[in-house]
């Protein structure tokens, strides 16, 4: 028999013992304790600077992944068992394919026709659901220090397609500023992004480190966005990240900047008290920011690859919400079945309608239309499209 689904919240041995205190000051990248260049980028400006931030910290020069001790480093061969070492090492690098890359979406859920800017690879928070534990083929945290050729990537896309319109995003593999008071290449992007009128920048977070984007002309061309989740959620199944006050108070600030917000409900994962939990954070949320502020706000239950579960419940063994029921999607992820989704995103979407604006664009991640229907009474086509419906929230469109 499985562990009860729900034993843990009874437990006085918790996830949460592990949460260490987040300093705001620098973000997460306490946790890294080396740092490995690879030979092509030593003498690169931004590496330079990068080891400067850091200060006393030990640092290899290697030729690549292949010259990489890995039993030196404390990395064994089987890579969850490698995960926690793994993300106390950063290692500096050239990207050297594309920088821009469509989010790999699933042609049968509703995709929101988001564009993916990686900018590295890994995290060194400890999410429990992370998806990344079992999509990444290295445990370390990886950065590219050749921003130059991603600011002339993105200069070619733009010119290439005038007439498109751009939301662009760095949170897909990496936290958009879990590194940035090493890196500050969020400054940059938002000065460049400044003057594209055709495009917006999404920089998703769990920190709340917002140093790089305080005296800056934005000119709206930037969406500052949080993951949020119940308190208990995020108080014991996201380890090493803010806190959700942490979070909101760095998102009023934003506001106070004159950033535009966006806020992501994902994963919404079922456990006792959820109604009241996720009714809690949404009050919250609309206690510390004008509604007015924010461009969107997006819904996604739990989903995950079937390799995570194994991966995930023997890096975490008191977390147990992996135990619950589960169908296999469309999309060949695990999925809370229709009717339980359908029941927490109405309830979430409820509360989220009594506060939120009416420009405010509330949407689902990766759903169907069926369940487009069931939640919000009408699916995205009768507004244009979700992609249509997010660029008319970020003013790209009429």
């Amino acid at each position: 028999m499985p562990p009860d689904p729900f034993a843990v919240f009874s437990l006085v041995m918790t996830n949460s013992k592990t949460k260490s205190a987040y300093n705001p000051a620098r973000g997460p990248i306490d946790r890294i304790r080396k740092v490995l260049v690879e030979r092509e980028v030593e003498s690169h400006p931004l590496t330079g600077r990068i080891l400067e931030r850091f200060g006393n910290i030990p640092v290899e020069i290697v030729t690549g992944d292949q010259d990489i001790d890995r039993t030196e480093l404390g990395i064994d061969r089987d890579f969850a068992s490698s995960l926690t070492h793994g993300k106390q090492i950063l290692l500096l690098g050239r990207n050297r394919g594309r920088f821009l890359k469509a989010c790999p979406a699933t042609r049968e859920y509703r995709c929101c026709d988001y564009q993916v800017l990686n900018i590295g690879m890994n995290c060194p928070m400890e999410c429990v659901y992370c998806i990344l534990q079992a999509y990444l083929n290295n445990p370390w945290l990886s950065f590219f220090v050749n921003t130059e050729d991603l600011f002339h990537e993105l200069d070619e896309a733009f010119a290439a397609e005038p007439s498109r319109v751009w939301r662009i995003g760095t949170g897909e593999f990496t936290d958009s500023l879990a590194l940035d008071s090493l890196t500050g290449l969020s400054r940059e992007l938002v000065e460049f992004m400044r003057d594209k009128k055709q495009a917006v920048l999404e920089l998703k977070t769990k920190t709340a480190y917002i140093e790089n984007l305080r005296d800056i002309d934005h000119n709206g061309r930037t969406i500052v966005a949080w993951s949020l989740n119940s308190p208990i959620i995020m108080e014991r199944e996201e380890l090493k990240t803010a806190s959700l006050d942490q979070r909101l108070s760095a998102a009023a600030e934003c506001a106070a900047m004159g950033y535009r917000l966006a806020f992501h409900f994902d994963p919404i994962i079922h456990h006792p008290g959820w109604r009241e939990g996720y009714r809690k954070t949404i009050g919250k949320l609309f206690n510390a920011v004008p509604p007015e502020k924010i461009a969107w706000i997006s819904m996604g239950a739990l989903r995950f690859l079937p390799a995570l579960k194994n991966i995930a419940t023997g890096r975490f063994p008191n977390s147990r919400f992996f135990y619950d029921e589960f169908v296999l999607g469309l999309d060949n992820k695990f999925r809370y079945f229709r009717t339980q989704r359908v029941e927490m995103y109405k309830h979430i979407y409820g509360e989220l309608k009594k506060h939120a604006a009416a420009n405010t664009c509330i949407y689902m991640c990766m759903e169907s239309d069926e369940i487009w229907r069931e939640v919000f009474g009408y699916p995205p086509e009768e507004f244009g499209g979700l992609p249509t419906m997010l660029d008319r929230a970020a003013g790209l469109v009429e």
